[in-house]
């Protein structure tokens, strides 16, 4: 957010903050684990380029998963499998949040929305939400954000039957969504959670 802003000050106080947090708790054994791609992603690129301590921040990047990385590792493991979720067949639509596009892949999000054996996944050919962090929740930024919206992602909503689950990782897109379409969008966290047995 800071640097959205151009506060590069305020940003760079707060990687090296969470930096001098981080750095003897992070490893192989304890993974840091976000929900929020915006925000754990921070970890693994900004923080490298504005910590003064790269060393730590490096190795903390390494170390750093969304939720969905962690559970796709978890589940090549076997430690999750499919035996444990639902055979109810369910239709998904997914958006991916900007960050995860740019930094990371919606990979990861797709086989864990799979991971139920009838389960049947689509990645929305989005671009951004609109939303676009603080930028759509701006007064003077309304207009623009729900365009964008409009140029993909609501269409593609609209045009799917009420059954059809909708699924973005990103708070501020499901709000967005919200907004644009009156339809929930729900984490795909959220979808494996209803999915358990």
């Amino acid at each position: 957010a800071f640097l959205s802003k151009g506060l590069l000050e305020q940003a760079k106080n707060c990687a090296n903050h969470n930096v001098s947090i981080f750095k003897d708790l992070i490893s192989d054994d304890m993974p840091l684990i976000g929900i929020e791609p915006s925000a754990i992603l921070t970890f693994k690129d900004e923080y490298i380029k504005l910590a003064d301590d790269v060393t730590s921040a490096k190795e903390i990047a390494k170390h750093t998963f969304l939720i969905e990385e962690f559970i796709q590792q978890e589940i090549k493991l076997g430690n999750i499998t499919t035996s444990q979720f639902t055979k109810k067949a369910k239709i998904i639509k997914f958006h991916g949040h900007c960050h995860q596009k740019a930094l990371s892949s919606q990979a990861s999000s797709f086989a864990v929305l799979n991971l139920p054996k009838n389960y049947k996944v689509t990645i929305i050919p989005s671009g951004c939400c609109g939303m676009a962090g603080s930028f759509g929740y701006e007064k003077e930024h309304y207009d623009v954000s729900m365009q964008i919206g409009e140029q993909t992602l609501f269409p593609a909503v609209r045009n799917v039957s009420n059954d059809v689950i909708i699924s973005a990782n990103g708070t501020s897109c499901r709000h967005q969504i919200k907004d644009g379409t009156q339809r929930e969008a729900k984490h795909p966290i959220t979808i494996l959670k209803e999915a358990l047995l």
